[in-house]
């Protein structure tokens, strides 16, 4: 197994850690410990696709592992911080929503030898996930005005991002399906 896909599945354990720790030490302490794990997490997401880039060991493994580490990740904080009363739950619905209807788009594409390659849009959301979750931590941590604001700007960027981005990705997809020479196999699955 290479440095990437090690990092892959490192951050995928760590998901487990993350939600125990979140879920049983609500203290500051238990919530700085959790923004900690989480940290590590985002920080194994970068490190695997520089290394999997510069060592040029990009596998199919991570290819297909990474993205799902990804979605379990922010999942996981997403969904410890409902627990927490950091985030109502229909902001959770609309980001797993929109993480299963591409999934199932880019998994649909695939079957008829579509690519539908992420999208820089793509990468915003996560980084506006990553974003939002440090800052909704952080506010349960110092509750003051100044960041509960913050937090809430971020929740609301962090929304509108993953909407874009969905639809930008089924825009794309039906697009990509559309071209000659093409539109038949996409067709063919949807009649």
């Amino acid at each position: 197994m290479n440095l990437p896909n090690a990092l892959t599945l490192l951050r995928i354990f760590l998901v487990p850690v993350l939600v125990a720790v979140l879920l049983t030490r609500k203290s500051v302490e238990g919530l700085l410990i959790g923004a900690g794990i989480f940290g590590v997490g985002v920080l194994t997401d970068y490190l695997d696709g520089y290394f999997a880039r510069r060592r040029n060991q990009v596998t199919r493994l991570g290819i297909l592992l990474d993205p799902i580490a990804d979605k379990l990740l922010t999942a996981a904080a997403l969904l410890s911080l409902v627990e927490l009363h950091a985030v109502p739950a229909w902001v959770v619905l609309i980001v797993l929503g929109r993480e299963l209807a591409v999934t199932g788009l880019r998994n649909l594409g695939a079957a008829r030898g579509l690519l539908i390659p992420a999208s820089p849009l793509g990468k915003g959301k996560m980084v506006s996930q990553v974003v939002a979750i440090f800052l909704l931590l952080l506010s349960r941590v110092v509750a003051t005005p100044a960041v509960d604001w913050l937090a809430s700007i971020a929740l609301w960027v962090m929304v509108t991002v993953v909407l874009v981005s969905g639809v930008d990705y089924f825009r794309r997809g039906i697009s990509s399906a559309a071209r000659p020479g093409r539109r038949s196999r996409w067709r063919r699955g949807w009649t």
